[in-house]
């Protein structure tokens, strides 16, 4: 790899900002699963810098997919439809992002391309198994254990 690129924190997999925006709000909602008190578009704003609007459709989106329902009204907002550690990080990539399809192969392909190729598809794979591996859950167990530890007193 050359010098510039080990620079430039380069990765090869984006997070798309939608599914990012989604983990972000899928944690808020986490937080009040197991009171099942409903979490407000704004309260999720509040807290994380996403647009209300753009929020708006990607709930909407997750409540469409039966992850999250809605409730109206003026307690009204939105809870986790299933526990937290039944969502796993790729059902949400999947649902917002839609699934990746495989590139159709052409007959002209070359052996350089092929090779190309494989070693692209066993990134995916790789990233698949791994998204596929953690859920909500694990990522609000990750985020209580760090705030732990950031909030160690100091005599």
């Amino acid at each position: 790899m050359t010098e510039s690129l080990k620079k430039q924190n380069y990765t090869l997999l984006d997070l798309s900002a939608k599914v990012e925006y989604a983990l972000l709000a899928l944690l808020e909602l986490a937080n009040h699963y197991a009171d099942k008190t409903p979490t407000t578009m704004s309260d999720i704003s509040a807290k994380h810098p996403i647009p209300e609007r753009y929020l708006e459709q990607i709930l909407s989106n997750l409540r469409r997919a039966g992850v999250l329902q809605s409730q109206r009204g003026s307690k009204g907002g939105f809870i986790l439809a299933r526990e937290p550690r039944q969502i796993t990080l790729l059902e949400v990539v999947i649902m917002l992002d839609g699934e990746q399809k495989e590139k159709e192969s052409n007959c002209e392909e070359n052996l350089e391309k092929g090779l190309v190729m494989e070693i692209w598809q066993q990134a995916d794979v790789s990233a698949q198994s791994i998204l596929s591996q953690y859920t909500i859950q694990d990522l609000c167990e990750e985020r209580e254990a760090r705030l732990q530890k950031s909030q160690m007193y100091y005599i």
